[in-house]
């Protein structure tokens, strides 16, 4: 019998498609100049980046400066938190509400926030991973000095789809960013 190989990490990373890998190549060949550079090498890779976020930015009707590319998801993650809480943080609000079980890239970075005195309140999913709107209402209903409330949609190990929309209704409701 044949062996067979199911790779089932795409959430991780996936093998990049042959159209991504003939738009890269030249960036990973011949034109690798450092972007912040001011030699032609790093002009014309600028330049590279500059087109990409014009086009991504098109895509989904933002502005270019909007736009920012980094290294991967965790990465995102820290960028997103720490630049919402300490931009609200002047505002009073020192409060972020997530759940036990969220991506580690959520969960260290809300660690190391809570070093910098934010207080952070974990919701305990039910028995099938669900988040309950009323437990979210309960704390939200609680605290006027919450800046976040950051919550994964669908759960990488176990499949669960949060209900978004109704989580999403009493996030806009206290005024909290979701």
């Amino acid at each position: 019998m044949e062996k067979r190989f199911v790779y089932a990490d795409n959430a991780a990373t996936t093998k990049i498609s042959p159209e991504v890998l003939n738009a890269m190549y030249p960036y990973l060949t011949e034109e690798y100049g450092n972007a912040s550079s001011i030699y032609s090498l790093g002009r014309n890779a600028k330049k590279a980046i500059e087109a990409s976020r014009e086009k991504v930015a098109k895509a989904i009707g933002a502005d270019p400066s909007e736009i920012y590319f980094t290294s991967c998801g965790s990465e995102a993650d820290n960028w997103a938190l720490r630049g919402t809480c300490h931009r609200l943080k002047v505002k009073g609000k020192k409060h972020i509400s997530t759940s036990v079980f969220e991506h580690h890239a959520i969960l260290h970075t809300l660690e190391k926030l809570k070093n910098m005195r934010f207080e952070i309140t974990l919701l305990t999913p039910d028995s099938k991973g669900f988040i309950h709107p009323e437990d979210l209402e309960s704390v939200l209903g609680s605290r006027s000095d919450t800046c976040l409330v950051t919550l994964m949609y669908a759960n990488n190990e176990i499949g669960t789809v949060q209900p978004v929309a109704q989580l999403g209704q009493i996030c806009h409701r206290y005024g909290v960013l979701f």
